[in-house]
């Protein structure tokens, strides 16, 4: 299923409307670096550098840091946008362009790991982990700087969700709160799982070792993964077994989380 695509002017066009709608007082503070800002760009790059900004890492200096990686490498952006239209095709809880911006840590989470990913690409480790560890302690979502993750991308609720040093994420994956994406045993290299295009993991769904997830597959809520998944197949249970097939190429586009047979 092809997503319709949206440019990053036409996004940020529609961000700045949807922004000037906000009219109750309690609100105001929220955006108000927003629409301080000179452009619609730099009101992006300074909510996303306030959501972790602290002390040792001041809003400006993180704002800068975004604006910096978004000019050297405008695929970026691309993805941040990808990701947005992926909460509004899927979570019928997301009506607005503003909203995963503003509210949905999973979004948000993944926009900073996006940027460290490209930092620690390029050998700033240090300042890669640092994103991460802080991302940890505002979203408690723990993405490895290392880990490749795809574009039209969902992190639905996302808290506990962790992903590990050499994980690789496809296009089009939906995810839920809980889910891991782990190492098992004390082996290093590439010990993480790689999941395929179109891939949902339900809630709580723990998956351990350089194992595959094949593309349009379903892992059950709960599911304990430590052996390879065919494509298009479903699985679940403590250790996973394949019950199905999703009804869907795509189940994370559809989200439907029931297992086959079930209503």
């Amino acid at each position: 299923m092809a997503l319709q695509t949206h440019s990053v002017d036409d996004y940020l066009a529609a961000l700045a409307v949807e922004l000037v709608e906000l009219d109750d007082p309690l609100t105001a503070p929220l955006v108000a670096h927003y629409r301080a800002a000179a452009t619609p760009l730099d009101g992006l790059a300074g909510y996303l550098a306030g959501l972790i900004a602290s002390a040792e890492l001041p809003r400006p200096a993180l704002a800068t840091l975004l604006l910096e990686q978004y000019a050297g490498q405008p695929e970026l952006l691309e993805l941040l946008v990808a990701d947005s239209a992926a909460y509004i095709d899927r979570d019928p809880a997301c009506q607005r362009w503003l909203e995963p911006l503003l509210f949905f840590k999973g979004f948000q989470a993944l926009q900073w790991h996006r940027v460290a990913h490209s930092l620690h690409g390029v050998g700033r480790c240090e300042l890669a982990a640092l994103l991460q560890s802080r991302c940890s302690e505002v979203f408690a979502v723990d993405i490895h700087p290392a880990a490749k993750i795809g574009r039209g991308i969902m992190l639905d609720h996302a808290t506990g969700l962790v992903i590990g040093e050499t994980a690789v994420v496809g296009d089009n994956v939906s995810m839920l709160h809980a889910v891991t994406l782990g190492g098992s045993g004390r082996s290093s290299g590439d010990r993480h799982p790689k999941v395929g295009c179109g891939v949902m993991i339900a809630a709580g769904a723990q998956l351990l070792g350089n194992i595959k997830i094949g593309e349009g597959a379903k892992i059950g809520a709960g599911s304990l993964v430590l052996n390879d998944v065919a494509a298009h197949v479903t699985v679940a249970g403590v250790p996973a077994l394949v019950v199905g097939r999703p009804a869907d190429a795509e189940p994370a586009l559809a989200m439907n989380q029931a297992l086959e047979g079930q209503s």
